[in-house]
């Protein structure tokens, strides 16, 4: 069991809630816009019950702050975020493989919390441990790899060289060929054995106790029985199945808008 979580009781009526890879940017503009008003429009549902949201990666298609500007659009999301934790409603984002490249913007104009690794949580005796999902478990070596790169501060300050419009422009680019190769596979269930997030998540439960794994990344929402009684939640997309994660203090659900 690991010792340094530290148990929250939420109040009577509040819930935590999960959303993960609204991608927003692609396929164009005006679809984006449509999701994002369908996303800012759950969080008002929301908000009267909400103690915590978690939005658990790849929220952009790309994203990268240079050091006096941020890509274009999303004002709404953005506006609704903020409104949210002024209201005293903490909002945690997480970076994804697609906007690993958010620093601290998010965190200064909106107040947000930012992770760009798992972090556990407990509620009500319920211990979570949540990430986004990417490079985590066998195999993926190239994307791995990969993650590395992009992390690395001294691409990150060469890439910052670039102009936005040459520097924004090349990055959508390759983040939608890169979303467009593994689209087939985001819809293909690995099987219970297979899938590898669950096979990550067995491995943690070898040396610490959880009740709940909850990912994003896969695109395919899943919920599966782990070993010791845990369960493993994937949060979907809101590219096609529009689903998000619910936990009332006693249960967690998969829920779909």
């Amino acid at each position: 069991m690991n010792p340094t979580i530290s148990d929250t009781l939420l109040p009577e009526g509040k819930k935590i809630y999960f959303a993960s890879d609204f991608h927003l940017g692609i396929p164009n503009g005006e679809e984006s816009l449509k999701r994002e008003k369908r996303i800012v429009q759950w969080l008002t549902d929301i908000a009267p019950t909400a103690h915590e949201i978690f939005l658990v990666g790849d929220i952009f298609d790309f994203w990268f702050e240079y050091k006096y500007a941020i890509p274009r659009g999303y004002t709404r999301l953005l506006g609704k975020i903020a409104e949210l934790t002024d209201s005293g409603i903490p909002v945690h984002v997480f970076t994804g493989n697609h906007d690993m490249w958010m620093f601290d913007y998010l965190p200064k104009e909106l107040g947000v919390t930012m992770f760009r690794d798992p972090i556990p949580r407990s509620w009500n005796g319920k211990r979570f441990y949540i990430g986004h999902g990417d490079g985590l478990g066998p195999g993926d070596h190239g994307y791995k790899f990969i993650k590395k790169v992009f992390r690395n501060k001294l691409c990150q300050w060469l890439f910052a060289r670039l102009h936005p419009n040459f520097g924004i422009a090349m990055a959508n680019f390759w983040s939608r060929s890169s979303r467009k190769a593994g689209e087939e596979k985001d819809k293909v269930f690995l099987g219970d054995e297979n899938e590898w997030l669950v096979i990550y998540s067995n491995e943690i439960l070898e040396t610490e106790d959880y009740d709940h794994f909850v990912f994003g990344h896969r695109h395919l929402p899943m919920e599966i029985k782990l070993n010791k009684g845990a369960k493993y939640t994937n949060l979907g997309d809101w590219i096609s199945h529009y689903t998000y994660g619910e936990f009332d203090g006693q249960e967690m659900r998969l829920l779909k808008l």
